[in-house]
């Protein structure tokens, strides 16, 4: 039988990843972390992830390495720009093909492996950036499937996926890291970081970062290389 106490949570090292971490261990759940190094641009990030997995006392935390540069197709796995003018409809050249797809299989399999009857992934479907796999959608049709594939599904026995961030703006988010009292600042959310170690300021994950603190009402602790305009 899964154990309904234990919990895989995926960690990228992002204020929501960070957040939905926090909600696993307030939740009471033992935690292991999973974050996947996919060999992307914005590697600060899982220095983040250590950062935040320690400061949250998780049970485990698992660096797993998968090179998505071996596909390309993203900003973010490639050489190719990331776009620093706002916050267009559509979606965005940042979007790693599949990448929710391959990190809930990969977390999946841990949780199958070490008996862990949920899932959390820290996914937001208001503010982000237009990427199709962080949708209500998606996620409910990921669950359907894992619980037709795997062992424990099939007798009986299913994963519960968590998404506590799902419809939550920026703004909640800056909150509710507010009110769990964790730095936001271990955090990392930058696409593009500055050689000298600073978020740029100017991708749309740091634009969505910095609205949300600001529409929060609170003092946001990233050290920009350039103020963020509003997305």
């Amino acid at each position: 039988m899964l154990d309904p106490s234990l919990a895989v949570v995926l960690l990228s090292g992002g204020m929501d990843s960070m957040v939905c971490t926090a909600l696993a261990r307030e939740a009471g759940h033992r935690v292991i972390a999973l974050t996947v190094d996919y060999n992307q641009r914005h590697r600060c990030e899982l220095e983040a992830a250590g950062r935040v997995a320690a400061a949250l006392n998780v049970s485990e935390h698992i660096v797993l390495p998968l090179n998505l540069r071996g596909f390309g197709g993203s900003a973010l796995t490639s050489d190719t720009a990331v776009p620093k003018d706002g916050v267009a409809p559509g979606i965005p050249v940042t979007y790693v093909p599949a990448r929710n797809t391959i990190f809930l299989s990969l977390a999946l399999g841990l949780a199958e492996a070490r008996g862990a009857k949920r899932i959390y992934v820290g996914v937001n479907a208001l503010d982000y950036s237009g990427y199709p796999d962080c949708r209500p959608a998606f996620v409910e049709a990921f669950a359907a499937t894992a619980n037709l594939a795997t062992r424990a599904g099939v007798e009986g026995d299913p994963f519960l996926f968590e998404t506590p961030l799902l419809h939550m703006t920026k703004a909640d988010i800056a909150r509710e890291a507010h009110r769990l009292g964790i730095d936001a600042g271990m955090s990392w959310t930058c696409y593009d970081p500055t050689p000298d170690g600073l978020h740029c300021g100017e991708c749309d994950a740091c634009r969505l970062r910095h609205k949300g603190f600001v529409e929060a009402g609170l003092p946001d602790p990233t050290r920009y290389a350039v103020e963020p305009a509003q997305p």
